[in-house]
């Protein structure tokens, strides 16, 4: 619980970012090392001036660290920190991820497959619609779907979800302490029994307006691909599927007459060849090379598992336990060496049994 309090506090330190707060966690050897840390040590470590020294060794992040931990304790979160197994794998990555996440829920939040479904807050009878029929369409792949609360698109991604039985997480701009907008409450709540709430930010931080784009950016950078079912030529979709291209993912695209507003992005980003041009579920799975029942009674693919060597078979019993795995974690656990353990997975990927995810991390096709 006190390493728990550093990480916290870490966070609360004006001056120190995500990339900040990771170069102090790495020259210092521990969160608490970094408390632990003189002003005259802190000073050495590159990046780290006078100013960023003393801001580390002020009282009042450790003070903001104990009440944020006690709410933390009162009211059952989990706190992800960048470097525990539970935080979002597809987020550690990228440099601009956060280093702490609170997280109300039960889904696990490194699932196979992760899509995030967003668009305008006054979307079309045309836009709800296919949302509905694009999430009904998608539940027998099981995806865990993300979207972020808002009004529009996002609440019907979620509800929909919900009555389809698929898991759904909210990412939120302001901390725990409350629901924005409040009309969402009970949807809140019930994705907590039936997937999560998730935030970085702490119990005192409302929903402010320049939250909500670094919430977009989790949005983006913890799934495997973004749905943008309408939205206008600017705006926070249109921001945030271009956060997600950055990160390397895949994003789709509804199109729309040309006259509509709320299709004009949509259309703009597939003529841009920015976004997959989306029509179904199923263009999903094709991108994806998703499987109904992951081979369930496919005796090809069972006849070619029953071919496999030793160490490929080894490599797939640890990939299907994980769900999701890093290369390092790979070798680890299968004690094969980084250069053989490459040309395997390789092997692997053109037998269509392995896929690689961004990030040098495999899931199973």
């Amino acid at each position: 619980m006190k390493d728990l309090f550093y990480k916290i506090a870490l966070t609360k330190i004006p001056l120190v970012g995500a990339v900040t707060a990771k170069v102090l966690v790495s020259y210092c050897g521990g969160v608490r090392e970094v408390f632990e840390a003189t002003e005259k040590e802190l000073k050495k470590i590159p990046g780290i001036g006078e100013q960023v020294a003393k801001q580390v060794r002020r009282e009042e992040p450790l003070a903001e660290a104990e009440r944020e931990l006690a709410f933390v304790e009162e009211n059952g979160l989990q706190v992800l920190f960048y470097l525990d197994a539970e935080y979002p794998q597809r987020l550690k990555p990228l440099a601009d991820a956060p280093i702490l996440l609170y997280y109300k829920g039960n889904a696990n939040l490194n699932r196979r497959k992760v899509l995030g479904v967003i668009g305008t807050r006054t979307p079309s009878p045309q836009g709800v619609g296919f949302c509905e029929e694009f999430i009904k369409g998608l539940a027998p792949y099981e995806p865990l779907i993300v979207s972020g609360l808002a009004y529009g698109i996002d609440i019907t991604a979620h509800r929909a979800s919900l009555r389809e039985g698929l898991e759904t997480v909210a990412v939120l701009g302001h901390g725990l302490q409350q629901v924005y907008p409040a009309q969402h409450r009970s949807i809140a709540l019930k994705m907590i029994r039936q997937g999560g709430l998730l935030t970085e930010f702490t119990s005192q931080d409302g929903p402010a307006k320049e939250h909500f784009p670094m919430r977009n950016r989790i949005v983006a950078g913890m799934c495997d691909g973004i749905i943008v079912v309408e939205t206008a030529l600017r705006g926070g979709s249109i921001i945030t599927a271009k956060q997600a291209n950055g990160y390397g993912r895949d994003v789709f695209a509804v199109p729309g007459r040309v006259k509509d507003k709320f299709s004009q992005g949509c259309n703009m980003m597939i003529k841009k060849s920015w976004a997959h041009l989306l029509e179904s579920a199923d263009d999903v799975a094709r991108v994806f090379g998703w499987n109904l029942k992951e081979g369930a009674g496919d005796n090809g693919q069972q006849k070619l598992f029953e071919e496999l060597t030793e160490p490929e078979k080894k490599v797939i019993d640890l990939i299907h336990e994980a769900e999701e795995i890093g290369i390092d974690q790979l070798s680890y656990r299968s004690s094969i060496g980084p250069s053989e353990l490459a040309s395997l997975l390789l092997d692997l990927e053109f037998k269509g049994l392995v896929r690689s995810l961004p990030g040098k991390r495999y899931v199973l096709a």
